[in-house]
């Protein structure tokens, strides 16, 4: 048996890169006069980086976080939002075993080369400036931006 036959090999979001997307995001909150939260996760929805601005509520801080951890799986939180509408069974056993899963817009993958290794969150001014704002830094820093 090789380890070939045993393992994997998986991609991952690099803490410089989480730094980079975080510094990004913070620029585009603050030209538009929001404060704001931004987490980003690994491709295992573990916590990389995470950065709330001064005078931003501590609920965007959770609210992040969360968008990030849901984002991981692959898909922006806006499509969880209409997947779980149109399917109760889905819906019901979602909310009951992901905890963390939102559906609140304004959460993305990061996904590079065609490859999701991590998350990103946005949290802090309404659901559609947050997801401006995620939107612009994920551009900035080469992440897929157009869902």
């Amino acid at each position: 048996m090789s380890a070939s036959d045993t393992t994997f090999t998986r991609s991952s979001v690099m803490a410089s890169f989480a730094q980079s997307l975080l510094a990004a995001a913070t620029a585009a909150a603050a030209a538009g006069g929001f404060r704001m939260s931004f987490a980003v996760v690994d491709e295992c929805g573990m916590p990389k980086a995470f950065v709330r601005m001064d005078m931003a509520s501590f609920t965007s801080g959770h609210v992040a976080q969360d968008k990030a951890f849901t984002a991981a799986s692959g898909r922006p939180t806006s499509v969880w939002h209409e997947a779980l509408a149109n399917d109760a069974v889905l819906e019901a056993g979602a909310r009951h075993t992901i905890p963390r899963m939102t559906t609140l817009p304004g959460g993305f993958p990061i996904e590079i080369d065609g490859l999701v290794v991590g998350g990103f969150g946005v949290s802090g001014g309404h659901y559609s400036d947050d997801t401006a704002v995620a939107l612009a830094a994920l551009k900035e820093v080469g992440s897929r931006y157009e869902w």
